[in-house]
């Protein structure tokens, strides 16, 4: 459900100018292009480098080499992320799986949603829980975007030399001068959204570089399932091997209200 009301900032289109007219990125054009080459070989050896687009030699925004792929490989492993948690939603919310509890006050149970198409749901759900959803959704964009919570975790943002895909910790840190609540958020969180339980803090550099390759493989996969999902059910038959499993729709997918 996630993927399914996702900023529409998110797919922007950003403003652009050949990198070769950028002199100061080209001299950096080595490293953070000839890393998204190599990535690419790794992540499918068969296909290898595919741009057909010709995107990491764009420099967005002034950016440079490093901006403009630290970019491209942000947008894609947070689009893949998502879509993996929009792909088993789809699957939960078509199969009629709920929470146990009331979702709102005004809703007593979920006979409302009954029969629904997964995108359906969303439709059906009220404002006050889709402002919810998309407030978590805009907390999380802001937070992880944030320089200043990016620096004090130790990391840098993606368009500045830091690790694409990284998330900052939501703990208090070490309280500054002047700032009662250090730079972290106003009361402890039990978890953190990436990796809450610790299970990848102690892994090599080789496991966790494994780890990467197969998220962004798995994203891809879930980018493609999800949109077979939503094209089977605006168009009944458009996918062959969903003919018959996918509820139809007849709104619009990508309308967040």
């Amino acid at each position: 459900m996630l993927a399914l009301s996702a900023f529409p900032t998110a797919f922007q289109a950003p403003i652009a100018t050949p990198l070769a007219a950028a002199g100061a990125a080209v001299s950096a054009k080595m490293s953070a292009s000839d890393d998204l080459k190599a990535l690419a070989k790794e992540l499918n050896p068969a296909i290898g480098y595919y741009d057909p687009l010709n995107l990491a030699a764009l420099n967005f925004w002034g950016s440079g080499d490093e901006g403009t792929v630290g970019w491209l490989r942000h947008s894609e492993i947070k689009h893949g992320r998502i879509a993996m948690f929009g792909f088993i939603g789809y699957i939960v919310h078509e199969n009629g799986i709920r929470w146990p509890w009331p979702l709102a006050t005004s809703l007593p149970d979920y006979s409302s949603f009954e029969g629904l198409s997964a995108p359906a749901v969303w439709d059906a759900l009220p404002l006050a829980s889709k402002l919810q959803i998309i407030l978590v959704i805009g907390f999380f964009e802001a937070w992880s975007e944030t320089s200043y919570v990016l620096k004090n975790d130790g990391e840098a943002h993606y368009m500045r030399g830091g690790k694409p895909g990284y998330f900052p910790t939501f703990a208090l840190g070490t309280p500054k001068s002047g700032s009662p609540l250090g730079w972290g958020i106003a009361h402890p969180v039990p978890f953190n959204l990436f990796d809450p339980f610790g299970f990848s803090k102690n892994k090599s550099p080789e496991a966790k570089q494994r780890g990467l390759v197969a998220e962004i493989n798995n994203g891809r996969l879930a980018m493609l399932g999800l949109f077979g999902f939503v094209c089977e059910a605006t168009i009944p038959g458009s996918v062959p091997a969903l003919t018959g499993l996918i509820k139809s729709y007849s709104g619009e997918v990508m309308a967040p209200f």
